[in-house]
């Protein structure tokens, strides 16, 4: 790290060094009470421009540092007080020029608005809501917001896109507080113009039932919202971009915006066979076996509770393996009709291929000896997907309003994979091989509604709430396969299969929840709350086994369930509201039924589960800058319908899967601890978050292995489960070189059971990280970043020590632009990550480096010439790590290569900035 804070400090250039002064004093009104959160000006005596600012704090006092030996102005105004000006400098033999007590006169006389120029706080604390002001966080021309995003501290974005404020991930991006086509987050941050953003704030956004009776459910989400420029909120701004180069790459992309002040328009469009998407492939995923099938490279993980029978390698980096082709385009629209009638309505399209190679190499660790696999797969799959979302919110009355929320999905997909696999034993003989091909391809629609009534009662704090919910899905897939499987070994076999499947999924739901709010006076409340669901499943999956020209019905391994899951869940909430804490305590009661039918068995599968279930939340504000939160809740983590299903799955000949109808719900404790607080005197922030968990009757995946060495997964029950999490996140400026530090830590213990040849131990696993970020900024003419990101993890197995398992990833990021002759501006960035094992000594490294060069024509720099070289070292090789209940496993896969690009870029409305220049600061109005 003192390398790299070397390297910055010598990139950033000369610095001058001339004896600094400092101003200070204190503000008071006329009774000689103090006056807080004022900002003070610093101006230049020749032209009044801005040198610096500072704020007032609790008692009044203020101290602006780092000016130069030489006569200023001060300027300070204060809402209904008279503006005050004072001329100022130090003496030669002094460092601090003593303003003293300064008296402000309440202003008498009715002025106009005044509008003063200064430069705003970089991070603001509002109890809950972490706001960052945009301005503050230079990105290059024609950025988009993801790259915004990246510059702020506390806040990480992967190359997928991926977005984790304060170490959760965020699950919603909104624009100026409206829904921006639906929750998938990457189509604001990959498509919205950067410069268009005034603030970025960051916040737990709370349920509509919360929001509305005020009692803390416990329903949130880790949300971003994007406040625009006033400018922007009414007009029209975008971007068009069309780019081509080596290798018939292309890039398209359209970003289109018409914003006014009861209507928001924006249009999106793009295609590419890059790897650059700008929206989530959840559904694609989802269709083809998930990340396990996108592997990338290697954050290792634990999974302990998924009927995933290999994990989800995750890609370290977040890069995509493969070559990608996507094009997409969709239309979103929010209108409000009226002061009491809001509508959403958004519409996405996106077609995706996918060409992957891929190879695995994966240990499995016995007590009996390990188990070596290795597989080499070709994969060609491709996606359609249609979305479409519908929001009104309506207020009928004073007292009632109605919130009508419709998602609707249908995606088409088909996958093409061949694969050779092959298993050895602890002395390298192979034990068996498999050579097979399959075909898969289907659709699947989903719609889900829901209407919530509100109304309040003359009797402030009184409130009556109703929700109805309705949810249908349909899946329809089809498939063949073929594959032949050798055993060796003392009884030699050789299995050849050649089937086709056929499966239909029915989904069918509906519920109601109520919830009523009572107050007890002196600001407490008390909340009864009821909620029912039903969800019906109807599956139907027939395997054939084709035979001479024959199809024959395979029973074993097809499988015809219906099942009907009831909930009832009642609780009953009490809460304190003051004006610096909120406290709330509850608990509920939840009662599950579960009725199943395996027609195909002649088996019926029955279940009862009742729950109790507290909860207690508090959250206590220092102040506006510093806040504190402590929440515990209670959860229960259901078996789901594929995992109870006693099944076999042989799809992987070498890796069967099976369900295990005898499953209990799993019981979890959470607590979760969160502090924040930001310094707007010294723009200092801290924010660190604790959580922990307890699971009872936890849900792992046991691996068994049979006598012809094939591995058999399946979902089981085990004793408890433990894990603790720490985040903490440091950032401040060095404003003697212009400059920003950002450093966190992170650190993470999972403690669970593995079961492995039908024996139960223990397994933990710890992961120690931290990330910095070192930023500087030359006017607008040079800006760089630097930063690193490492982490170590140690997975340690009771019942084999010698399969213990340590890992450290590495990733260094450096990212420069510099503007020139005014029309020109370079760019370049290399990343450079590192897999190392510690158990193999085995280290692999791979750099990317990317350049760019730009010459910006047309009026206000409204258009841009781009040349750019992408993956300069020809990097064509992806890595991905992942240790898992009792294997370690890497897989490498074909990548993009290098190609070079010669695109035009068009921005809509710079107009409004004629000199094309970033703004320097933020406006501070001031109504007098």
């Amino acid at each position: 790290m003192k390398i790299i804070l070397i390297i910055a400090c010598v990139v950033a250039g000369p610095v001058a060094f001339a004896q600094k002064i400092s101003v200070k004093g204190q503000l008071v009104d006329s009774v000689q009470s103090p006056l807080p959160s004022a900002t003070v000006l610093i101006l230049n005596v020749k032209d009044s421009s801005l040198v610096n600012f500072g704020l007032t704090n609790q008692t009044g006092e203020f101290e602006v540092k780092n000016l130069t030996r030489q006569e200023y102005l001060f300027k300070v105004s204060y809402v209904g007080y008279s503006t005050i000006t004072i001329s100022f400098s130090a003496s030669a033999n002094e460092g601090v020029a003593n303003l003293g007590i300064i008296q402000m006169r309440p202003e008498v006389k009715q002025l106009g608005e005044v509008v003063v120029e200064a430069e705003r706080a970089p991070v603001v604390v509002k109890r809950d809501t972490i706001e960052f002001n945009a301005t503050s966080f230079k990105t290059k021309d024609n950025a988009v917001v993801e790259d915004l995003l990246k510059k702020l501290p506390g806040i990480e974005v992967d190359n997928d896109g991926t977005i984790r404020a304060q170490g959760e991930q965020v699950q919603r991006v909104t624009v100026d507080g409206k829904t921006f086509f639906g929750n998938d987050p990457k189509l604001a941050t990959r498509n919205l113009p950067a410069d268009a953003i005034d603030k970025v704030q960051v916040f737990d956004k709370k349920s509509d039932q919360a929001t509305f009776t005020g009692i803390d459910d416990g329903q949130k989400e880790k949300t971003i919202n994007l406040s625009l420029k006033e400018e922007k909120r009414n007009a029209a701004f975008g971007t068009l971009q069309g780019g081509y180069g080596t290798d018939e790459r292309f890039q398209l992309r359209a970003s289109l915006n018409r914003f006014k002040k009861d209507q928001q328009i924006s249009f999106l469009g793009m295609g590419n066979n890059v790897n650059d998407r700008g929206f989530g492939i959840d559904d694609y995923m989802s269709f083809t076996g998930g990340a396990t099938r996108m592997a990338g490279g290697g954050r290792m993980r634990l999974e302990f509770n998924s009927d995933n029978q290999s994990g989800i390698p995750l890609n370290f980096g977040g890069r995509i393996n493969g070559i990608m082709t996507n094009y997409a385009g969709g239309m979103n629209v929010n209108q409000s009709f009226s002061a009491k009638s809001d509508l959403n309505a958004s519409y996405f399209y996106n077609q995706l291929e996918h060409d992957l190679n891929q190879t695995t190499e994966r240990i499995n660790y016995r007590a009996n000896g390990d188990l070596r696999y290795h597989q080499n797969s070709k994969q060609l799959n491709t996606n359609v997907n249609h979305r479409v979302n519908l929001t009104l919110d309506q207020k009928l009355d004073s007292m009632n309003s109605i919130k009508f929320t419709n998602s609707f999905t249908y995606n088409e997909s088909d996958a093409n994979e061949s694969s050779i696999g092959e298993n050895y034993d602890s002395k390298s003989e192979l034990e068996n091989e498999t050579d097979r091909e399959s075909y898969a391809q289907g659709a699947t629609s989903n719609l889900a509604s829901s209407l919530l009534w509100r109304h309040k009662f003359s009797k402030k704090g009184r409130t009556l709430s109703s929700t109805l919910q309705f949810g249908v899905s349909r899946s329809d897939r089809d498939g063949t396969q073929s594959s032949t499987t050798q055993f060796y070994g003392a009884q030699p076999e050789t299995l050849s299969l050649m089937q086709e499947n056929l499966q239909r999924t029915e989904y069918f739901s509906y519920g109601v929840t109520i919830n009523y709010t009572e107050p007890l006076g002196g600001r407490k409340y008390i909340e009864g709350n009821y909620s029912f669901r039903q969800n019906n499943n109807d599956v139907d999956r027939q395997v054939f086994d084709l035979i001479s020209g024959e199809s024959i019905f395979n029973n074993a391994l097809s499988n015809q369930y219906t099942s009907a899951y009831q909930y009832h869940r009642g609780g009953v909430n009490f809460r304190v509201s003051r004006s610096n804490y909120n406290l709330v305590v509850g608990a509920g009661l939840q009662q599950t039924y579960l009725d199943g039918e395996l027609k195909l068995l002649d088996a019926v599968i029955t279940k009862s589960y009742q729950n109790f279930l507290p909860v207690m939340r508090f959250n206590y504000d220092f102040s506006n800058s510093k806040h504190f939160e402590l929440e515990y809740e209670t959860s229960v983590q259901e078996p789901t319908i594929q995992q109870l299903q006693p099944v076999v799955d042989n799809s992987d000949p070498l890796n069967l899967s099976v369900g295990n109808p005898n499953l209990r719900p799993a019981y979890e404790h959470n607590w979760r601890i969160n502090f924040g607080t930001f310094n707007p005197m010294t723009f200092v922030s801290f924010f660190a978050v604790l959580e922990t968990s307890y699971t009872r009757n936890a849900i792992t995946t046991a691996q068994n292995f049979n006598e012809q060495q094939q591995r058999i997964s399946q979902p089981v029950n085990v004793k408890d489960s433990r894990e603790a999490f720490c985040d903490v996140s440091l950032s401040f400026p060095i404003e003697k070189i212009g400059s920003r530090v950002s450093v966190s830590a992170n650190a993470q213990q999972v403690i669970a059971a593995s079961v492995v040849d039908e024996v139960e131990s223990d397994i933990a696993q710890t992961t120690i990280g931290g990330r910095v970020r070192y930023d500087y900024r030359y006017k607008d003419i040079f800006d760089l970043g630097l930063s690193t990101n490492i982490s170590r993890q140690n997975t340690d197995y009771d019942f084999n020590e010698q399969a213990n398992q340590s890992y450290v990833n590495q990733t260094y990021f450096a990212e420069a632009n510099v503007s020139f002759a005014k029309h020109y501006q370079m760019s370049s960035s290399f990343e450079y990550l590192v897999y190392t094992s510690e158990t193999t000594g085995e280290t692999q490294s791979i750099p990317f480096l990317n350049a760019s060069f730009s010459r910006f024509i047309l009026k206000a720099k409204t258009g841009e010439i781009r040349l750019s070289v992408n993956n300069i070292l020809d990097q064509k090789l992806g890595i991905s790590q992942t240790a898992d209940i009792n294997f370690y496993q890497k897989q490498q896969a074909n990548s993009l290569g290098r190609y070079f690009m010669v695109s035009f870029i068009y921005a809509l409305n710079r107009q409004l900035n004629p000199m094309g220049m970033r703004p320097r600061g933020g406006m501070i109005r001031i109504m007098r």
